[in-house]
């Protein structure tokens, strides 16, 4: 990565406003249970035209590094990016208001219904899709890279460390970016 949040180039859509941030990552959270990320591209990149392809693999590398979820981050991130503070609040009240309210309704219902045989196939399902979801935002992922070698490279040792090997992502993550970031400063001279 050789540019920093409010250098990233985008598509050529207009700066969304407070409202818009918030209305695009409130409707993000009510829809993305389980999968907001593959949803969060979509919405961000190919929707709403907010981030071009290559800016959103750029951004989430450097929300996956900071503490916290993934998508929080990409929320707070992108509304400090287009309006600073006041835009990082706007996305992640957004991103957390409706999905807590209905957390907490499902939370009451689940607890007088755990037992029900329905609702345990109901879960089953839910996590095949889950995964379904996570495969499919893996390969959007990992196609801005394909012209890049080094960075697939990087990416793909990455998930060998920390899927097949089952090593710490910390201990990974310190391993891999200093290494990442010294191979693109090469191949940026």
């Amino acid at each position: 990565m050789d540019h920093d949040l409010t250098s990233l180039n985008s598509a050529a859509a207009p700066k969304p406003t407070l409202r818009e941030i918030f209305g695009g990552f409130l409707g993000l959270g009510l829809i993305s249970f389980g999968g907001a990320l593959p949803l969060a591209r979509r919405a961000l990149v190919e929707q709403r035209r907010w981030l071009s392809a290559e800016d959103f693999t750029d951004l989430l590398g450097l929300c996956q590094f900071l503490p916290g979820g993934n998508v929080i981050n990409l929320s707070v991130a992108v509304g400090m990016r287009f309006r600073g503070v006041p835009g990082a609040l706007a996305g992640l009240l957004g991103l957390i208001a409706g999905p807590s309210l209905v957390v907490i309704g499902l939370g009451v219902l689940y607890e007088r219904t755990q037992d029900d045989p329905h609702v345990r196939h109901l879960f089953a399902g839910l996590a095949a899709a889950a995964a379904g979801l996570l495969i499919s935002m893996a390969v959007k992922i990992v196609l801005p890279l394909r012209n890049k070698p080094m960075a697939a490279l990087i990416a793909a040792l990455g998930f060998v460390a920390i899927a097949i090997l089952r090593l710490p992502l910390l201990p990974t993550m310190l391993v891999l970016t200093p290494l990442s970031i010294y191979l693109a400063s090469r191949n940026a001279q």
